[in-house]
């Protein structure tokens, strides 16, 4: 039989079945989709394909999904570090914001951070910020998949003026991207602090009519609780529930302050959530109780949140982080073993962002989205276990390759999609002209 690509490996992680490693296996492709996983000694007999790929020293594996990011932060890495969420919010990331963004910093910075990320083998990411045409036009130009955040906040932005405004123009956009193949939405209201009851219930309304996620900062810091309860009377979670917002639509981002009550209600509800550890230790928010989320039966995604607060967007480092971190937050080292903390920032994003019938696994009949990881190095060796190698002794670095629906877009550590020298070229600008300010 005929078919676009072969790609024969010496290790294949498919995630689905559990902890399933296949060796010396091979991947048939054929128009953007996997069609078998079966041994290397039978493909030649079985396909004739256009392209072969030869990585006899490699480990497939899905391609990564960073569950929560604002891309076109990017720009902002390193602006302002070493401070509380609070003040880093309102004394340095908005007003940088409120002077500099528009289409333009949006554009450079999204393809800043798409670069970053595809290197990384990151082959879809969730996204929140202003703008958001332009990072679904710029995403869909480079080859990746990404959902598409319908920003909501109550105040006035460069992009609109009011609660009413922003879900206007969000509705625009969803309907740009009907039934694209790579580009998704989801409705981004920013957090609780920021979007009043008006505008959550029309969105709550809106997203079951319209069958998408809602993708929302949730209990990130003490301080938040703590202006719930001053605005409102209530927590945040509590508030939400009551506006009918928990739900299996809601992919709930840091929950670092929760409560066992809390944890039960997420539970019921079918509610996601979003870990994002490096930034919520950079930015000493608190610990997401992810051991206890787990055992609850909760879907536990991992994100990297914005190059300005993490400072980067590796997810091989956010896998390594989060398997530590739980580890020593339970005081249980057998807490998120290594197959978890994969699947975390594969399958369970995909789940987290409704497009697990897509990507997040390599089976047939998805998505090929696929990352090779070169183990043909001194400080991968020995390999007695893949799916270990991956989470505690791999970085990004070891990305060699990365096919998004079939196509690849990292070719031998290479952007086949991406010119590089023109996006460092326009990141080095924007540095200098914010540095300037």
């Amino acid at each position: 039989m005929k078919i676009d690509t072969l790609i024969n490996a010496r290790w294949i992680i498919p995630v689905v079945p559990e902890n399933q490693v296949l060796e010396h296996h091979s991947l048939a492709l054929q128009h953007g989709r996997i069609l078998e996983i079966l041994p290397t000694s039978e493909a030649p007999q079985k396909y004739t394909p256009d392209a072969t790929e030869e990585l006899p020293g490699h480990a497939l594996m899905p391609g990564l999904i960073n569950a929560h990011t604002h891309a076109a932060m990017s720009l902002l890495r390193g602006l302002a570090d070493d401070m509380p969420l609070m003040s880093w919010l309102n004394d340095h990331i908005w007003p940088a914001e409120g002077r500099w963004v528009g289409e333009e910093f949006v554009a450079d910075g999204t393809q800043l951070a798409l670069a970053e990320m595809l290197r990384g083998g990151i082959t879809c990411f969730n996204d929140m910020y202003f703008f958001p045409e332009v990072t679904a036009r710029v995403t869909a130009a480079a080859g990746m998949r990404a959902v598409v955040g319908l920003i909501v906040i109550d105040f006035p932005s460069a992009w609109a003026t009011d609660a009413d405004d922003y879900l206007r123009r969000g509705l625009e956009v969803h309907d740009q991207y009907r039934g694209h193949n790579l580009i998704k939405t989801a409705f981004a209201p920013h957090a609780p602090y920021s979007v009043s009851d008006k505008p959550l219930a029309h969105i709550r309304t809106l997203a079951d009519e319209m069958d998408i996620p809602i993708h929302m900062h949730i209990h990130e810091t003490q301080d938040e609780i703590k202006q719930g309860l001053q605005q409102f009377g209530t927590r945040p979670i509590e508030r939400l529930q009551e506006l009918g917002l928990l739900s299996p639509s809601l992919a709930a981002v840091h929950m670092t302050q929760l409560d066992e009550n809390e944890m039960s209600a997420i539970a019921e509800s079918g509610t996601h959530v979003i870990h994002c550890p490096e930034s919520n230790l950079k930015l000493a928010s608190g610990f997401c109780p992810v051991d206890k989320l787990v055992k609850a039966g909760i879907n536990v995604a991992i994100g990297t949140d914005s190059a300005a607060s993490n400072n980067d967007l590796d997810m091989f480092s956010e896998m390594r982080t989060a398997a530590l971190l739980v580890k020593g937050v339970a005081q249980d080292a057998s807490a998120i073993p290594a197959f978890t903390a994969l699947r975390m920032a594969t399958l369970n994003g995909a789940m987290a962002l409704g497009i697990a019938d897509q990507t997040g696994s390599l089976e047939p009949g998805k998505s090929a989205d696929i990352t090779a990881v070169d183990f043909n190095h001194l400080e991968t060796k020995p390999i007695y276990h893949p799916i270990s190698q991956l989470v505690y002794a791999t970085g990004r670095d070891r990305v060699s390759d990365v096919w998004i629906a079939g196509r690849q877009v990292l070719r031998k550590g290479n952007l086949t999609t991406l010119n590089s020298d023109e996006i460092g070229k326009r990141a080095s600008e924007w540095e200098n002209r914010i540095r300037e300010e």
